[in-house]
């Protein structure tokens, strides 16, 4: 790369610099050449446990946490922070493909990106502000119905809802309206166009295969143009079509009268350019078919040339003024399907495509330059992913299943299970609903604003705009459990749940878990029993599994097992309390009595997951290895706003042993005597005393660590093995250097080491590593002992390297990862710092990451120092030729090989 092409830091890359062009030639502004558009479809469904706002562990995503966060760090952060790499492997560019991509994103994965790494998430926003200011007002980011629901098989109301819940979630990130709205799986049929019409959605994005025929506008010289049959994917797709809204069994004539139709027989003469169109109308793009496949089935993404290749393959040599080459796939495709193909987009987006001479746009832009001259009738029903029309989420077609061997005869049963269930569910609604809200439904289309803010003054300010009256503390719980109802109603229809082979897979259990939600609801509000109906006809959704037989078994076995309720978030924080609670009530104690008061009031308001807890008392006692807590909660879920006041006794027996017990606080003279009673039993120093006095106070109903969270059940795991664990480094420790001698000489004779002898050196020095990452984290502010910490890393790594140990320790890796980058912000943002001494630490500490020979990422540390690269480091170097200066300059351009970024540009501009 020349220095006329490097851009400064933070620009966005002009992908047409000619300075004499004009508003008649800039392709930016008047349709001219060949445009391209890379659409890309980002989604993950919601795995939030319905009853704790949050996604669990899933063991099937290790090392990661979950999905989102396992994709999260193969695509969705990549492509915010993709790299441009020069021959030598050298960072020439950090591109954010966001700005080049057309894309959604769902707002359940948008809503998850934003808790989980707001920095990606900002990237994305602030892609679609820049992508809006390059091309003229139109941002790359469209909408999506809300929870990827198969829009031809929802009702009316869920259709609008749907895409209201979307537009709304849109406006709130984006801070525009929508002008497009992807469609979950493509699935369309006109009534999902009336309603995209209705709500003011200027365009959507379909396969070819979707297309029945077209044909040219009507004109004055040609007012009945011939149709085009284009059933078989033959259509066009390098222009915008016109599908205009047909009068069906669907849709009102109110409704049409309200978008401005005009009835045929009063405009049979008037052609379109007279300026009245014949009906509402909705402009389709579609993608191009086979490359769009190649995308995602072939390795044409792999490189950047033969990806121009194959869209310039695709260029109509007709002499026609401007054609869109737009292709569209899962965003996921890049970096998380296909490792590193982020890269080759970004090379695409900034180097090929402008060498080819085409501009980069997005869908609602090519628009704004080139109104469809064409208009399209669609299949009536149809879907990118199914060739029978939307069979795949509603009946044993064939797709998605695993060849001959499994059925999809579930599939039909479950639909009209979730049917059924979402009818009962709007009866519930509609009677309790009007008698809370002015309109119930309207209140549920406006939902959305609580689902993005549900603090408490917003959750006020919404009830105040929808009640009927001002309502009491408990119509306040029921107008929101009704809300919730409505909502878990509409993710039980998630897409996903029929998408693959199977009814018990991970996607088919979270949308059942979604509906027995609902149902839990509506039985709080309305006192219904819908359960035993739901289940019945679950009962006719067979399974491939024999251990399940049918969709009730599933339901029993992995969803009525999963729910939850007060008592087990009670117990949880009883048992969390143990050792989370420890060193404040130890801190308590010690204080004077009001000091202990002002302590506890600050301490005591808590949060686990979605409920507010509050501690009004806790009493913790030991006696040999037993310790018991008794407390007095009270729980508030932050969703609903409904509350428990409980009262809880945990008995640790030692180890992995613990007994603990719920029940309603009836008093505090009630609650006095429980703990009098059971720290009366503790006295005893029998655990068997301790657990009868436990049930003759709060019946036979125990909760173990069993009844934990998996997060904090797998934290109070590491905690509980944390001593044996050290117990055994120690051992190994003790045997490595026992027979050190022993293993130098297996290796230096090039004889296979026992593996006895390997393991414990590889856990000694992997147990020595980490105790001194640990310290070098604490002392990293103290130079002297820094300098300390490393020397040792050094010489472990050296004994590993003579060893050939395998260092397994990930939880260094990551501490190493994020010392590095610590100290790179400090080096580039603290005037105060010593230069010379933190650049010869951070040095070293990225060798001792390479030596240790752990796999540490220099991502972050790399996106650090090119944000910089041109804003702080060139300006040191060009403007400062003291000696001093070019000496702070050539440090930092050697940092920079380091951190394998290409600095050449400024190295040759010195000389």
């Amino acid at each position: 790369m020349t220095s006329a092409e490097m851009p400064a830091s933070g620009s966005t890359l002009t992908l047409h610099s000619d300075p004499n062009n004009t508003k008649e030639t800039d392709p930016l502004r008047k349709a001219n050449g060949v445009y391209v558009t890379v659409h890309g479809h980002f989604y993950q469904p919601p795995r939030e446990n319905p009853y704790l706002d949050a996604i669990e562990r899933q063991p099937s995503a290790a090392p990661f946490h979950d999905w989102n966060e396992r994709i999260h760090w193969e695509c969705y952060r990549p492509n915010a922070f993709a790299r441009v790499l020069n021959d030598r492997g050298e960072v020439v560019e950090i591109v954010n493909n966001y700005e080049y991509f057309s894309f959604n994103i769902g707002p359940t994965l948008m809503s998850w990106l934003e808790r989980y790494d707001v920095e990606v998430y900002q990237r994305i926003l602030e892609a679609d502000a820049k992508s809006g200011q390059r091309l003229h007002g139109h941002g790359n980011a469209i909408a999506q119905v809300y929870n990827h629901i198969i829009m031809p098989l929802a009702n009316e109301r869920d259709k609008y809802t749907q895409i209201r819940w979307g537009k709304e979630d849109f406006r709130s990130r984006f801070g525009r309206d929508p002008e497009g709205m992807w469609l979950a799986e493509t699935a369309v049929d006109y009534a999902t166009l009336e309603a995209l019409v209705a709500e003011g959605i200027r365009f959507i994005i379909l396969a070819p295969s979707q297309a029945l025929r077209c044909r040219p506008l009507p004109t004055q010289d040609d007012p009945n143009p011939e149709w085009i049959e284009v059933g078989g994917s033959q259509i066009d797709s390098t222009r915008p079509y016109r599908c205009y809204l047909q009068p069906t069994l669907s849709t009102s004539s109110s409704t049409l009268n309200a978008m401005g139709y005009t009835p045929p027989e009063a405009i049979a003469t008037s052609p379109k350019d007279s300026g009245t169109e014949r009906l509402p109308y909705i402009d389709i793009f579609f993608y191009d078919g086979p490359i769009s496949r190649d995308m995602g089935f072939s390795d044409v993404v792999y490189n950047s040339t033969h990806f121009a290749g194959r869209i310039g393959s695709a260029v109509r040599g007709d002499h026609r003024p401007t054609q869109l080459i737009s292709v569209a796939t899962d965003g996921e495709t890049f970096g998380h399907h296909k490792k590193g193909t982020e890269k080759t987009l970004a090379y695409a987006f900034t180097k090929e495509f402008p060498q080819h001479g085409w501009t980069v746009t997005n869908f609602a832009h090519y628009l704004s330059l080139n109104s469809p001259s064409w208009e399209v009738e669609l299949k009536s029903i149809t879907a990118w992913s199914c060739a029978h029309g939307v069979d795949r989420w509603q009946d044993d077609c064939g797709c998605g299943g695993e060849g001959s061997v499994w059925h999809q005869k579930w599939r039909r049963p479950l639909r009209n299970a979730l049917n059924w269930l979402r009818d009962q569910l709007t009866d519930v609604f509609e009677e309790h609903g009007r008698q809370l809200f002015r309109d119930p439904w309207q209140a549920r289309d406006e939902y959305i604003q609580v689902m993005r803010d549900r603090s408490a003054n917003n959750v006020n300010r919404f009830l105040s705009r929808h009640q009927t009256h001002k309502l009491t503390a408990a119509e306040q719980v029921d107008a929101l459990r009704l809300l919730e109802m409505q909502r878990h109603a509409l993710l039980m229809f998630t897409s996903c749940g029929w998408f693959f082979e199977e009814i018990s897979r991970p996607e088919g259990t979270q949308i059942l878990r979604y509906a027995a939600r609902a149902l839990e609801l509506a039985g709080d509000v309305a006192g219904v029993q819908l359960e035993k109906g739901f289940v019945k006809r679950l009962g006719l959704a067979p399974s491939n599994v024999d251990e399940f037989k049918h969709g009730a078994e599933i339901y029993r076995q992995l969803v009525l097992t999963a729910q939850l309720g007060f008592k087990q978030v009670a117990a949880h924080y009883a048992i969390t309390s143990l050792f989370s609670n420890q060193k404040l009530v130890e801190t308590r104690n010690s204080l004077p009595r009001k000091d202990a008061a002002d302590k506890q009031s600050q301490r005591y308001h808590k949060k686990v997951y979605c409920y507010a807890a509050n501690e009004l008392d806790y009493q913790l006692q030991r006696m040999g290895l037993l310790t018991l807590a008794v407390g007095n909660l009270k729980l508030v879920s932050e969703i609903t706003w409904e509350s428990e006041h409980l009262v809880f006794a945990v008995l640790h027996l030692g180890g992995w042993d613990f007994h603990c017990c719920i029940q309603q606080f009836t008093g505090r003279r009630d609650y006095s005597q429980i703990k009098e009673k059971l720290f009366g039993a503790l006295q005893q120093a029998s655990a068997a005393h301790t657990i009868l006095v436990m049930t003759q106070l709060f019946g036979e109903e125990a909760f173990s660590l069993q009844n934990l969270f998996a997060e904090e059940r797998h934290r109070i795991m590491q905690l509980l093995s944390q001593e044996t664990l050290t117990r055994l480094g120690q051992l190994y420790t003790q045997a490595y250097r026992d027979n050190y001698g022993v293993l130098m000489a297996f290796h230096r004779d090039e004889i296979a080491v026992p593996q006895e002898l390997q393991v414990a050196a590889d856990i000694a020095l992997g147990h020595r590593c980490l105790i001194t990452l640990q310290w070098l984290e604490q002392d990293i502010a103290d130079p002297q002992k820094s300098w300390n910490h490393i020397l040792e890393l050094e010489a472990i790594a050296t004994e590993a390297k003579h060893l050939r140990c395998r260092l397994n320790i990930p939880d260094g890796k990551q501490m190493l990862e994020q010392l590095i980058a610590r100290s790179l912000w400090q080096l580039l943002h603290d005037a105060n710092g010593s230069f010379n001494a933190d650049i010869q630490l951070l040095e070293r500490l990225i060798d001792v990451g390479d030596q240790l020979n752990i796999d540490i990422s220099l991502q972050r540390s790399q996106e650090l120092y090119f944000s910089c690269l041109y804003s702080q480091i060139a300006p040191v170097c060009v403007t400062n030729p003291a000696n001093e200066g070019d000496n702070r300059c050539l440090q930092l351009l050697k940092l920079g090989k380091k951190l394998a970024v290409d600095v050449s540009m400024i190295s040759n501009q010195l000389g």
